[in-house]
């Protein structure tokens, strides 16, 4: 019996994939738990129509985070922190405030996507990295300032 999957299985395949199951199997487990349809000419189509479709907002979704990408790649983002001795910071530098200097500079980025290789407890210029995608990434430069309002 040929079914198409309507979800991912980890043995028969991905979502729209066509392939050929036992009846028993097919009738009995597939149908019923709505993990695949039979594949009949108008489902076929439809299937065709539905990756058609989702392969072009992959690409509209690629193409813009390379856009987003290169504008990223060489921003740098200035953060004024209260300093110590020896130019340390209190406290150090979170992933948080840099999403924030971002988004001042009209660059909105998600947090949980900027990776900060070390940590950042001095004043000076670091690097992180955001990962716009799993495809891009753009390095962004961090300035640590002392605050002039604290002095």
């Amino acid at each position: 019996m040929k079914v198409i999957l309507t979800e991912d299985h980890d043995t028969l395949g991905l979502r729209g994939d066509v392939v050929e199951v036992k009846n028993g199997y097919g009738r009995n487990f597939l149908i019923p738990r709505q993990l695949a349809v039979i594949a009949s000419t108008s489902n076929l189509k439809r299937y065709t129509e539905e990756r058609r479709q989702q392969e072009h907002k992959i690409e509209a979704q690629r193409a813009e985070a390379e856009k987003l990408a290169k504008k990223l790649d060489g921003t740098e983002v200035t953060i004024a922190m209260q300093t110590g001795e020896e130019d340390r910071i209190f406290g150090s530098i979170t992933n948080q405030q840099v999403a924030e200097g971002l988004e001042a500079q009209g660059l909105p980025v998600d947090r949980r996507k900027i990776v900060i290789g070390e940590e950042i407890k001095t004043v000076g210029v670091y690097t992180a990295t955001v990962r716009v995608s799993p495809e891009h990434t753009a390095e962004v430069k961090v300035k640590v300032v002392p605050n002039q309002d604290a002095i």
